[in-house]
């Protein structure tokens, strides 16, 4: 009997139980497909049972000659007629070169598919997450908060506490914290699982198969990278020279400065930025690009600024560093902005311009691994590198570079590694949330990206003054910005700047993935007095003033 294949697609367009009977009609006709199950069109997803020889092209061809559009998820050979590795002449099923998040996922799904699996980590383990990225940041984020906002005479009734003085205290329950989760939630989770080994040393590809740890060569049927990135810093004359810290070692200086100069209005350096101004630190951030937040929505990026030019941070956008210097215990920035020279002073100086792949002196090359222009390993749709054996996921393959990502990668890369399985590393939609004070989140395409792709669009802005939750806690600031299509009214993108924008994201999240529309939110019941009821307005402020409703109406 022919080898059999599960085939999951993501189907688009499919609004009724007609478009679901002409999608499975569609699929049944392609040769080779045996069988097609599509839940319900609000699914929006298809599963087909077919011979190893149909394509993913015939089957998306199908679906767009009957009017809808479709995507590939998943490819794996069906239950009991997998060729599992396990065994044979390889010292391990699966190696995979890193312990951080990526690793790890990768580590813990292959020893769930039953294989023997070797971890290797040169540093400590846990990756950047825990040890020097989102625990250790949120964590000092949250305790300048807590203070910030006692002390903010907005907040009406609330005791005033002013910055916190004992900064070696906070980085000691930061790392204290850290160490905590570094333990529970990967030292620890390696002893539940026998069948993996974690070694401690360099990994180094050798040839095509082999794997290298401080010199022992091992020979593990597949492998994973997942090496991870690191700080970089742009080639800014002198800046080398002059020394700078990089986010990790913002997160553990040993004494505030009274000064720093910030260079990048991106994420982190807006996080840190606002994170050290809350800690008396008085603080100037500079952005090449002509405006900080710049992926995310003008409005946005437009309000943020102002909200934190109103906590006393400088921000300065759309200039150009010529060269740094270090006088005395002073650094000195000089800039070019609007033709004019300037320059800026501070005692510290972080530099937060992105993070390149940790990829070199690794023996890619020798293993017939391809990397691009920063460094990032190339790889197809379900992570696999030119080398068949070798696979790769998180941060070592660019962007987006978050943990839950890495996190998916990892567990899809090992399945598909080890089983043929043929996942399709798929980032649509995939909000991301900067844990600024508001917070930004957003997922789905902004409104200049959805008309460059050809769409025709509609935008709603409301801002928080609109919304009964912000003014509950005497907190307006921020907006919610829709993107929505033309006609369909189907959701494209939400954009958010609130003080609970992370979590008032998922549902736009799950709107967007399974195409939902503007009139299906409003539609949906939304708790009074919460954040999340602010996507129900937005929705409504396509076609109503929002400011003319009584409370819950629609």
């Amino acid at each position: 009997m022919a080898q059999r294949i599960q085939i999951a697609l993501r189907v688009e367009g499919v609004t009724c139980d007609g478009c679901v009977r002409h999608v499975t009609e569609a699929l049944k006709n392609v040769s080779g497909v045996e069988e097609v199950k599509v839940p319900s069109w609000q699914a929006g997803r298809a599963t087909v049972l077919a011979e190893a020889r149909v394509e993913d092209q015939a089957l998306l061809k199908a679906v767009e000659e009957a009017g809808y559009h479709a995507v590939v998820r998943e490819r794996r050979p069906v239950e009991g007629e997998r060729k599992f590795p396990v065994g044979g002449k390889a010292d391990y099923d699966l190696m995979v070169i890193g312990g951080g998040s990526a690793g790890f996922a990768s580590a813990i799904k292959a020893a769930e598919l039953g294989a023997k699996v070797a971890m290797v980590e040169s540093g400590t383990v846990g990756g950047t997450c825990v040890n020097i990225g989102c625990v250790p940041s949120k964590t000092l984020i949250r305790a300048a908060e807590l203070c910030f906002k006692s002390a903010w005479p907005q907040f009406e009734g609330l005791p005033t506490c002013p910055p916190p003085k004992d900064w070696q205290r906070v980085i000691q329950q930061k790392d204290e914290l850290v160490a905590a989760l570094r333990q529970g939630k990967y030292v620890d989770v390696v002893k539940i699982y026998p069948s993996i080994t974690l070694f401690r040393g360099q990994a180094k590809l050798v040839g095509e198969h082999s794997v290298s740890i401080d010199g022992k060569a091992y020979k593990p049927g597949k492998i994973i990278l997942a090496t991870g990135a690191s700080p970089w810093a742009p080639p800014i004359p002198g800046l080398k020279e002059a020394g700078f810290l990089d986010s990790t070692d913002a997160l553990s200086l040993k004494a505030l400065p009274e000064s720093m100069i910030v260079i990048g209005g991106g994420p982190i350096g807006l996080e840190l930025g606002q994170l050290f101004a809350r800690f008396a630190v008085k603080v100037t951030v500079l952005e090449v690009l002509s405006r900080i937040a710049a992926s995310e929505e003008p409005e946005i990026s437009e309000a943020l600024t102002k909200y934190l030019q109103g906590e006393g941070l400088q921000v300065h956008a759309g200039l150009r560093i010529a060269r740094v210097e270090r006088q005395g215990d002073k650094y000195r920035m000089h800039v070019e902005h609007d033709g004019k020279a300037e320059i800026f002073e501070a005692e510290q100086l972080l530099v937060t311009t992105g993070r390149r792949p940790n990829t070199q002196h690794s023996g890619l090359e020798a293993a017939g691994v391809k990397v691009g222009k920063r460094g990032e390993i190339l790889v197809n749709q379900t992570l696999q590198t030119d080398n068949p054996d070798i696979y790769a996921a998180g941060d070592c393959i660019g962007d987006p570079m978050f943990v839950y990502v890495a996190a998916y990668g990892g567990g899809l890369a090992a399945e598909n590694a080890l089983t043929g399985a043929g996942r399709i590393y798929d980032l649509l939609p995939l909000p991301r949330v900067t844990f600024t004070d508001p917070q930004i989140a957003s997922v789905g395409l902004g409104e200049a990206q959805a008309k460059e792709r050809g769409l025709k669009v509609k935008t709603s802005v409301l801002h928080l003054k609109d919304v009964p939750r912000a003014l509950a806690a005497r907190d307006t600031r921020g907006l919610i910005k829709l993107v929505a299509e033309e006609g369909t009214g189907k959701l494209l993108g939400a954009h958010v700047l609130a003080d609970e924008a992370g979590d008032v994201i998922q549902e736009a999240t799950l709107a967007i993935r399974f195409g939902l529309t503007t009139q299906d939110i409003i539609e949906t019941f939304h708790p009074y007095l919460t954040m999340v009821e602010g996507l129900k307005l937005a929705a409504l402020t396509f076609e109503k003033d929002v400011a003319k409703l009584s409370c819950c109406a629609t």
